[in-house]
């Protein structure tokens, strides 16, 4: 029998409720933007460059649903489980650029264990809405372990910010590495199965 991770969907609160994505709205916005900019949407190359741009950013914030499940832990596995290079794309809430990375997930199993593919559906589904590097690594956390409960997980993201590359401080190389845990990290041995993606 498997658990439903039954609070995952609705965790993305902060992300567009579904059916509330105006797309007419959304590309007259998008015009005006870059009417306002002084671009010509008059060029036969750019006049559908509204709706693109809509369309972009409503499929960049709207995650894939899906059913998280667990499984009875009925082997005892009290060892760490690892899942590594998970890639995933977000939004920087200040800029609307987007910030690509890795996520790297670790855990103890409880009583429950969840498979290691699932792990990644996770990250995509809190990746897909604005916000900052350090709070995405922070949904991850507390989003996915409070209904399969795990003794103790560890979340770190690698990120790439756009808007370090492309504006203001132009510093393409910098790379945070936020990081949250739960459980105790005393806990937390050095060797477990893993999983690369």
């Amino acid at each position: 029998m498997t658990q439903v991770l039954t609070h995952l969907p609705r965790a993305v609160a902060s992300g567009p409720r579904p059916g509330t994505i105006d797309a007419g709205r959304a590309r007259r916005a998008a015009a005006e933007l870059l009417d306002a900019l002084g671009v010509d949407l008059t060029d036969e190359s750019l006049r559908d460059t509204p709706r693109r741009m809509a369309a972009m950013y409503a499929e960049l914030l709207t995650p894939a649903p899906f059913a998280a499940t667990t499984f009875p832990n009925d082997g005892g596995y009290d060892e760490l489980v690892v899942a590594t290079g998970i890639p995933f794309h977000s939004m920087c809430e200040h800029h609307l650029l987007p910030f690509v990375g890795v996520a790297h997930v670790g855990y103890l199993p409880g009583d429950r264990i969840i498979g290691l593919s699932k792990l990644a559906r996770v990250v995509e589904l809190f990746a897909r809405r604005l916000q900052v590097q350090e709070r995405l690594t922070s949904r991850w956390r507390t989003g996915s372990s409070s209904s399969w409960r795990p003794r103790a997980s560890a979340w770190c993201s690698r990120p790439s910010t756009s808007a370090c590359r492309c504006a203001g401080c132009r510093s393409p190389g910098r790379v945070r590495s936020p990081q949250r845990c739960t459980g105790s990290s005393a806990t937390m041995p050095e060797r477990g199965r893993s999983s690369s993606h």
